[in-house]
């Protein structure tokens, strides 16, 4: 039996002994184990983040069992209109840049619930999902999208190959960043492909969650935070070449990076990494600077919260993403805090966020409730909460976003 939790002592990306911790986050629940009741208390690990020295990739030293994490999952991609919106036009993008055709095969890693696949299979492209969570490939296959409930790396990347041909296109959208071994995840990418095919790989940015301080978004699945620095590196070791980037506004903040066996990189690709190592984004010295400001930041969202409480104000919270796990552990938010958060996701209703023990109630209660301010826990989706929760706002009630400064929003 595989242990729940172990820590490493070497870089995922490397195998150096070059850690160095700059950030500890102190024990977390895992982010999406939602407890079905407000007595259960869920069990913790250590949230530590470090620096490799050696290849710059910024990542956690604790690992919890993938099958622990992933085979009954609640994020799912179609919940979200702006995700939606996303997919649809990124599909299109992939099928125009590449021409292809119903002949050419396309296959997502962590597919989730085939959002992105159907844009495809929509112009009679062949697609095949890869999904471990077993809630959410059946949720796909019903929605028309084969999909493969496995977990996917070099080998699994060999069985598809044999079983369904190459592939023209490799699609991998907010999984690499999951994975314990990225560079044989993108072995397996490498198998799949034919000689003039492309890896896309879409994830957070490392420079915007510095930057941007978005330190909610650290939690146990997102083992690794990329730059493009890191990543090219990784790309390397697995057989591939960068080619190309797009950065993106989704979750906050996300590149696109696009390789394939060979090939010249792009001038938008050699100017970010330029810009990278001007701006320093992967030495030590940046990121305990980024460290303090996390603090800071718990500090004030804590002391925002503490003083609206003690002034008989009502709170509540929009949204129970993964990331109001890591926020509410932190920054020490609980029920006796925050009255309730609301989210779309009907399987979320009737459940607890881990730790704060919040209970999540449907999106309708906080029209119905009125409490006087709303945690926005779902900041990445601020534009699209506002416009959905304007009988709320009409009746006085106010957003507050916790970061990267605690602010009530117009």
């Amino acid at each position: 039996m595989r242990p729940v939790h172990q820590r490493r002592t070497t870089c995922r990306g490397c195998s150096a002994a070059a850690l160095s911790i700059f950030l500890e986050l102190g024990p977390t629940p895992l982010a999406n184990s939602l407890s079905s009741s407000g007595d259960e208390i869920a069990p913790t690990y250590p949230l530590d983040v470090a620096l490799c020295s050696a290849c710059g990739l910024v990542q956690l030293i604790d690992v919890i069992d993938a099958e622990v994490l992933f085979r009954d999952y609640v994020y799912v991609s179609g919940t979200s209109d702006t995700m939606q919106a996303h997919f649809a036009t990124y599909a299109n993008d992939v099928a125009d840049l590449l021409s292809l055709g119903p002949k050419d095969l396309v296959i997502e890693a962590a597919s989730n619930d085939g959002t992105l696949l159907r844009g495809l299979a929509r112009r009679a492209i062949r697609v095949l999902g890869v999904e471990p969570a077993r809630n959410v490939a059946a949720l796909a296959e019903s929605n028309g999208i084969p999909t493969l409930a496995e977990f996917f790396d070099e080998s699994r990347g060999r069985e598809i190959r044999r079983a369904h041909g190459p592939a023209r296109a490799f699609i991998a959208n907010n999984v690499l960043a999951h994975v314990d071994d990225p560079v044989d995840f993108l072995a397996g990418a490498r198998e799949l492909l034919t000689p003039d095919g492309r890896v896309f790989l879409e994830f957070p940015y490392l420079g915007s969650l510095v930057e941007r301080l978005e330190w909610d978004t650290i939690y146990h699945e997102h083992l690794s935070y990329f730059s493009a620095t890191s990543v090219a590196a990784l790309l390397r070791r697995a057989g591939l070449s960068a080619l190309d980037v797009l950065v993106t506004s989704v979750h906050g903040g996300s590149i696109r990076v696009t390789a394939g066996l060979d090939g010249e990189p792009s001038r938008r690709w050699s100017e970010l990494l330029k810009n990278e190592a001007e701006r320093g984004l992967g030495s030590l010295e940046v990121l305990t600077r980024f460290a303090g400001r996390v603090k800071e930041n718990a500090e004030a969202l804590f002391e925002l919260v503490s003083s609206c409480r003690r002034r008989g104000m009502r709170l509540a919270a929009y949204g129970a993403p993964a990331k109001s796990t890591t926020l509410t552990s932190y920054a020490r938010i609980d029920a006796h805090a925050i009255e309730f958060a609301v989210d779309k996701a009907p399987w979320k209703v009737g459940r607890f966020i881990p730790g704060a023990r919040i209970p999540i109630r449907s999106v309708e209660t906080l029209a119905l409730e009125r409490p006087d301010l709303a945690l926005l826990f779902a900041w990445n989706f601020a534009d699209e909460i506002l416009r959905q929760q304007s009988a709320y706002r009409a009746a006085g009630g106010r957003f507050v976003v916790p970061i990267p400064v605690p602010k009530e929003l117009p």
